[in-house]
């Protein structure tokens, strides 16, 4: 079970000191926000900035490619020093291809989609994912509230890896704070993104730990690996 608070939340004049700040705190991730104003109503930042961000915490940096024709930048975040890099299934013409791409670019390939997305169309890629992320608010924008109804397809997902017999971590991103990520654990998920949830509270030490607590009984069945 892992905590990856998105910077999209946090103070950018002051943008080293957050990300040492939630590392300190108990983070297991940072989850970097790829924005490009197409693919999404918001624009923030590129691989200089995950260049940045690479030297100054040792923890994986969890990159959301939330943007139109991620294949043309795989090659840059990933000398960003960038550890995983996940795309949008509603963005990639070419799915199997891009994550292969990933992978041979020696990081973790992850596959996205939003909360009216039907799983029917990951499904396919689950055999050469290493994570799914499920967004439970429409991407764009920090701040909102989780989408409960997505509770269930998390669960679909998560019945499908087992299926499977795959490895993937199943991660979510949007609204998640202390009061809800319980639900999330419970319907199967192991990765979990907050902002604001973490960003916006006074102590990020305390909200990990309380987040860490309450998730920490509530581990899913994780999916055999597969042998060979």
């Amino acid at each position: 079970m892992k905590i990856s608070p998105s910077i999209l939340s946090a103070d950018f004049a002051r943008l080293a000191e957050e990300v040492q700040a939630v590392e300190k705190a108990g983070a297991d991730y940072i989850h970097v926000d790829v924005m490009d104003g197409h693919f999404v109503p918001n624009l923030t930042i590129g691989p200089p900035v995950v260049k940045a961000i690479r030297r100054c915490t040792g923890l994986p940096l969890d990159v959301h490619l939330m943007m139109e024709g991620p294949d043309d930048f795989l090659a840059e975040f990933a000398a960003a020093g960038a550890d995983i890099l996940t795309v949008h299934v509603e963005a990639v013409v070419h799915l199997h291809r891009t994550l292969t791409e990933i992978r041979r670019l020696g990081l973790r390939a992850g596959v996205s989609l939003n909360p009216s997305t039907p799983v029917c169309l990951v499904e396919p890629a689950l055999d050469y994912a290493d994570l799914v992320l499920v967004m439970s608010v429409n991407p764009g924008f920090g701040g909102q509230e989780l989408i409960p109804e997505v509770l269930p397809k998390i669960a679909e997902i998560r019945g499908l890896i087992i299926q499977k017999g795959r490895a993937a971590e199943l991660e979510v991103d949007g609204g998640i704070k202390v009061n809800n990520i319980g639900a999330v654990a419970g319907a199967g998920a192991d990765v979990f993104v907050s902002g604001s949830g973490i960003f916006g509270t006074p102590d990020y030490g305390q909200t990990i730990s309380s987040m860490k607590n309450i998730i920490s009984p509530r581990r899913p069945q994780r999916s055999p690996r597969k042998k060979g």
